[in-house]
């Protein structure tokens, strides 16, 4: 059994503060006397003074951190995924703070870089830990999600992943650990193939990173194209470090593709659009969930009409266009990424959570496993497995339009995103 709760809405948890703060109050004030024997009363200096008793409440800080990268320690650089994902949660952390805090405690963002790799990402979350945080946010990459995931588990602390899409980072035995925007790589290849058989597609090509995601992307990809005999499909691999795709675009220029999908390799896909475009190929480059902003940035006219992109924030929707406002002028970001409303939803759950049943983290894992939450700016409900994947997840499809975009949502440019598909409710993958 499942109940609904609705985050985000700061008002109504301002009023569910002021609603403990009354009832504490109250209780605060209740006179109780001991019961002791005359002989410790004779024997007690103190006992007079412990006539009245007053429950504790803790003011200390609700440190939670924000475990994204914010650099590159020479491998891929997801850092525009990190710094997205950083302000959307301080924004939510300022949000709550201003209304409140959490039963009149402040939430405290610490920030730990991962430096876009495993080695470092573990490192910083193990730091963390020792600085008392009750959960951690962020995780971009699936090498990091894989090393941090093992860590959340043993230490009891909930650890929520952004784009870490790995099939092996969760297990059947995941407790502590929750995916939020990406969902695992077998349940991102069916929308493609879903897409590419809309389109009556006959052939696509794909190129993918030779690292944790890129290998279960290719994995997925050839099991999902595999059940539909009427798609071709051709896979080149390339190192998750490059940046001129040309030898591996030629080699799928005699494979005449309809569609390339670049979703396997993150860092590429920007290069990919240009350079494909470059060589001739006008057909549509579907992206790995990456930066629109970084994206249209760099490729410029290459990309409109034609790299389109999966995501979970409903750029569609009034919600998000109002958050995204806020955020675009509060902040130095001219566009709000899917990245940052993952951070934003991520920090009032776990507010949630900490004020409903404290800051013990199995505690707070069980409650976020016990409700659904509907997350400001998102195309899905958020609900997990008993093993932290996604339940209802429902990817956004949307190719990079010419705009013009809603009024103060877009600093970037004209372009705004406008809508493929959206698919249905995914099969959560079981490990």
């Amino acid at each position: 059994m499942f109940r609904r709760s609705r985050v985000g809405l700061l008002p109504m948890l301002l009023a569910l503060a002021l609603v403990v703060a009354a009832c504490s109050s109250s209780d605060d004030t209740t006179t109780t006397t001991p019961t002791t024997s005359p002989e410790a009363a004779a024997t007690t200096t103190t006992a007079a003074a412990a006539t009245t008793t007053t429950e504790a409440v803790s003011t200390e800080p609700i440190k939670i951190a924000a475990l994204t990268p914010l650099s590159s320690a020479g491998g891929p650089n997801f850092t525009p995924w990190g710094v997205q994902v950083n302000a959307g949660m301080q924004m939510a952390v300022d949000d709550i703070n201003a209304a409140g805090g959490v039963d009149g405690r402040m939430l405290e963002l610490i920030v730990a870089d991962t430096q876009s790799n495993g080695v470092d990402g573990a490192a910083a979350f193990e730091r963390v830990i020792e600085e008392g945080i009750v959960a951690a946010g962020g995780v971009i990459s699936s090498d990091t999600g894989l090393a941090t995931s093992r860590i959340a588990e043993e230490n009891s602390v909930p650890l929520f992943l952004v784009k870490a899409g790995s099939d092996a980072i969760l297990t059947q035995d995941s407790r502590y650990t929750f995916r939020t925007c990406l969902p695992a790589a077998p349940m991102v290849a069916g929308p493609i193939l879903q897409y590419a058989q809309s389109q009556g597609f006959t052939k696509v090509g794909a190129i993918i990173a030779d690292y944790a995601w890129g290998q279960a992307m290719k994995s997925a990809m050839e099991t999902a194209f595999a059940t539909d005999d009427s798609i071709e499909l051709q896979i080149e691999v390339a190192p998750v470090t490059e940046s001129d795709f040309t030898t591996y675009l030629r080699s799928l220029e005699g494979f005449a593709p309809e569609m390339i999908v670049a979703t396997g390799h993150p860092p590429g896909a920007g290069p990919i659009t240009v350079q494909s475009a470059d060589l001739g190929f006008d057909i549509p480059i579907t992206g790995a969930y990456t930066p629109r902003a970084l994206i249209l940035g760099g490729v410029a006219e290459a990309g409109i009409d034609r790299y389109a992109d999966f995501g979970c924030s409903d750029v569609t929707s009034t919600e998000y266009q109002d958050l995204a406002r806020r955020f675009v002028s509060s902040t130095d970001n001219v566009f709000m990424e899917d990245d940052a409303v993952a951070g934003y939803g991520i920090v009032t759950m776990i507010a949630e959570a900490v004020g409903a049943v404290g800051d013990d983290g199995a505690a707070i894992s069980e409650y976020l496993h016990a409700n659904t939450f509907d997350l400001i700016g998102y195309t899905f409900t958020m609900e997990w497995t008993a093993w932290g994947e996604l339940a209802q997840a429902q990817i956004a499809f949307d190719i990079m339009g010419p705009g013009p975009a809603p009024e103060g949502v877009n600093q970037a440019g004209d372009w705004y995103p406008e809508r493929l598909i959206l698919s249905e409710p995914l099969e959560p993958y079981v490990p």
